[in-house]
């Protein structure tokens, strides 16, 4: 290599080693505060589920990818062989996204669906890196006049979404990525600790 390509390589390294660090060290900084949190939100949720009832997932954007992330590793299986249990991501549906979105505005995209499929006793999991996500903040809000359990994952303050939680699974991180990132973790040991408690 030429030494200005050989300069560049050099400088993408030290950039991707720095992203590494931080992931690393958020990771650990929030480990302990977090793992109380998570542990109660598994109870929320493997508990729901003893008692048939569903999981229903959403958020905007990365956090619809880890909302379906999630309800794939509930529906399919995480690690342990098992019985399929009830998990929706509401962020898969095309056809009902857009009719609601065009004829009771976006804001209504999730707060509909948990209307149609959530019952008393099911559990709510709002994802939100701000925290204010309109619509996510909507679907929790329906979510808890129905009876539901609200498990949010929030970034920054944690924001409106973090007053309609029953258990917040706060990030205080100001970057989306990294809060991103810590969110994903969350949802594997969520994934993790269920099936401990329910897969006998």
């Amino acid at each position: 290599m030429s030494e200005p390509v050989e300069a560049g390589r050099d400088a993408a390294v030290r950039r991707a080693e720095s992203t590494f660090a931080a992931v690393a060290a958020l990771h650990a900084r929030l480990a302990a505060p977090l793992a109380g949190p998570v542990a109660d939100a598994a109870a929320v949720l493997a508990g729901a589920l003893e008692r048939g009832g569903r999981v229903l997932v959403f958020g905007n954007g990365g956090s619809a990818a880890e909302a379906q992330h999630f309800a794939a590793e509930l529906c399919g299986r995480f690690e342990r062989e098992r019985a399929a249990w009830p998990a929706l991501a509401l962020t898969t549906d095309s056809s009902v996204l857009t009719a609601v979105a065009n004829d009771l505005g976006f804001e209504r995209v999730f707060a509909r669906q948990v209307e149609a499929f959530g019952r008393p006793g099911d559990v709510a999991v709002a994802i939100s890196t701000s925290g204010t996500s309109p619509n996510v903040v909507e679907a929790a809000r329906t979510a808890r006049e129905g009876g539901l359990a609200v498990v949010a994952l929030t970034g920054r303050d944690g924001g409106t979404l973090a007053t309609l939680a029953d258990v917040h699974l706060h990030v205080p991180e100001a970057s989306t990525a990294r809060a991103q990132e810590v969110h994903l973790t969350m949802i594997h040991a969520l994934c993790d600790l269920v099936e401990q408690a329910l897969v006998r």
